[in-house]
């Protein structure tokens, strides 16, 4: 008997020391199909990259809506795996609204420091309340603070819309923002100017993004003509180089060092049309002579393996023109169909197109893809219902009333944007340079370009003068995709890939109503209170009844 009651007390031992391992140090393993619990290796490398103590302050404590109960849950799952990955990092969930605070005020605090609350209409009862909600997290390290935003802001979206997608880019927000604050910007992007590109007002909103990542300084090729080698050392000294909508003629100089620029690795995100056709022009006198631009660039991207054509793409599933009826006060601003602004789909499975948006194009034109040995991959294409126009040619608004004739649209898929990878032939190989280089190459290092076929695809539109994010149509409440491809580009462009894999990973939801979850809380408590003491006693029980009948005989 007395032998029975140390074996007893052994295993109460073993599961008290059982269960304080568990308590301590957990292990999860993740059978789920979209591998949610699971952080990628590009969250992995970032985190082991933490080496002093960095803090996380979540702001999802309290009582809160069941759907944000959701993304409370998925945030803690995953600072629970950073912190395995990395015990320099710790976190706490904090209330911002204690009991007798006024949540007003609170919000007001949370608005000046760059988080702005959300306010969430809740249906309780049969009434319809509103409460303040602040999906924030804030980062501490090394004297450094850092907003984290934990819900992914989707102009025009229903809340529960939203939360979704703030969950399936939840490790993104965080490695992203945690990227930012750990590492230091060391990339260099050049944002061509001097050829009637895009005024800085219209791609605000990108390079705003941007400059999150990446030193970005403007960059113009006037020194040329005095000082060729020195504006070629300068320009070598960029990662990439942005060229947004460019207007006027390239001369050969010009051509020349953007050429050997590319032959010495530097890597290229080209804007270019073929053909001038302003929407603004439309507007304002309800017609517009479409003609080929002249940019004198032709044989340059030829020599690459791409030929833009001077063409326009009309495309059956394009956006819809925005037009004002009636004047002063009563007019009324209405969507019309029009062909010219596709709304170019993902080509394949690429990284840069992964689970983003249609893109919006305008004017845009055809890309052909020559043979090469260089690796061509089509990033997006028109749609199935496409035909091309020649120009000149004038384009009227009374389009709009014509119904368009389907026998006509017979070239599907146009390419519009293009990824060009590998070691590219210099254009001036075999030629007269256009000046003396020491450093001429015939044949480029590895290296890449994208090239899209409408430089309005990087332009916000404005309200008041102020720059709109780009991609966002204010008279429908659409958001395109725009932002996203070109951030994608840039990221992959300047291998940051990895993250781009964070950014398209997919997680699979099931809703929770606040009954059921109500429900599941009383029954998991319930259940943890009991469970191990049911085991305890099972199994001692069952221990003492074997020893008696050991010795029962």
């Amino acid at each position: 008997m007395k032998k029975s009651i140390q074996q007893l007390i052994i295993v109460v031992i073993g599961l008290v020391l059982i269960n304080f391992l568990a308590a301590n140090k957990f292990a999860r393993f993740d059978f789920t199909i979209d591998q949610r619990y699971s952080i990628s290796e590009a969250s992995k490398s970032l985190l082991s990259e933490v080496n002093q103590p960095l803090k996380i302050k979540v702001y999802l404590a309290g009582d809160l809506p069941s759907t944000f109960k959701q993304l409370q849950l998925e945030t803690r799952y995953l600072l629970e795996e950073y912190k395995a990955q990395n015990p320099n990092i710790s976190f706490q969930f904090v209330n911002p609204v204690e009991d007798g605070e006024d949540a007003t005020e609170i919000a007001k605090k949370f608005y000046e420091q760059g988080m702005t609350p959300e306010r969430v209409n809740i249906a309780e009862n049969g009434k319809v309340t509103e409460r303040i909600v602040f999906p924030w997290a804030e980062a501490s390290y090394q004297g450094e603070k850092f907003p984290l935003p934990l819900l992914k802001k989707k102009i025009g979206a229903e809340t529960e819309e939203m939360l979704t997608a703030s969950i399936q880019h939840l490790e993104y927000a965080f490695s992203d923002g945690l990227r930012k604050l750990v590492k230091e910007r060391s990339k260099k992007i050049a944002v061509l100017k001097g050829k009637g590109q895009l005024e800085d007002k219209y791609i605000a909103d990108f390079f705003r993004s941007l400059r999150d990542y990446y030193l970005i300084a403007p960059f113009t090729l006037r020194s040329i003509e005095n000082e060729p080698n020195k504006t070629l050392e300068q320009l070598n000294e960029f990662d990439l180089i942005i060229d947004a909508k460019p207007e006027k003629k390239y001369s050969e100089k010009e051509k020349y060092a953007l050429d050997q620029y590319l032959m010495q690795g530097g890597k290229a995100l080209w804007l270019v049309e073929q053909v001038t056709a302003e929407q603004d022009s439309l507007k304002k006198s309800g017609s517009t002579l479409a003609f080929p631009k002249e940019l004198d660039l032709y044989d340059f991207f030829f020599n690459y393996g791409v030929r833009i054509n001077p063409q326009l793409v009309n495309d059956l599933y394009s956006a819809p023109i925005i037009l004002a009826q009636g004047s002063g006060s009563q007019a009324q601003f209405n969507p019309f169909p029009w062909m010219y602004k596709p709304l170019a789909a993902p080509a394949g499975n690429h990284p840069i197109t992964s689970a983003i948006e249609r893109v919006q194009f305008d004017f845009a034109n055809p890309i052909d893809l020559l043979k090469t040995d260089i690796n061509q991959t089509v990033l997006l294409h028109s749609s199935e219902l496409t035909k091309l126009e020649g120009v000149p040619r004038e384009i009227s608004l009374n389009l709009i009333e014509k119904e368009p004739n389907f026998s006509t649209y017979t070239k599907p898929n146009q390419a519009l944007a293009v990824l060009l990878e590998g070691e590219f032939k210099s254009l001036y190989k075999n030629r007269v340079l256009p000046f003396e280089n020491p450093n001429h190459l015939d044949k480029s290092l590895p290296t890449q370009q994208v090239v899209i076929s409408d430089g309005d695809v990087v332009k916000n539109k404005l309200r008041r003068n102020q720059p709109e994010e780009l991609g966002f149509q204010p008279f429908t409440g659409e958001t395109y995709g725009n932002k996203t491809f070109l951030m994608n580009t840039v990221n992959f462009l300047l291998d940051d890939d990895a993250l781009l894999a964070l950014r398209n990973k997919p997680v699979i939801l099931t809703p929770i109503s606040d009954e059921v979850l109500a429900k599941s809380n009383y029954f998991w408590a319930l259940f943890n209170l009991i469970a191990p003491l049911a085991f305890l006693f099972v199994f001692g029980g069952l221990l003492i009844r074997r020893r008696k009948k050991k010795f029962a005989y």
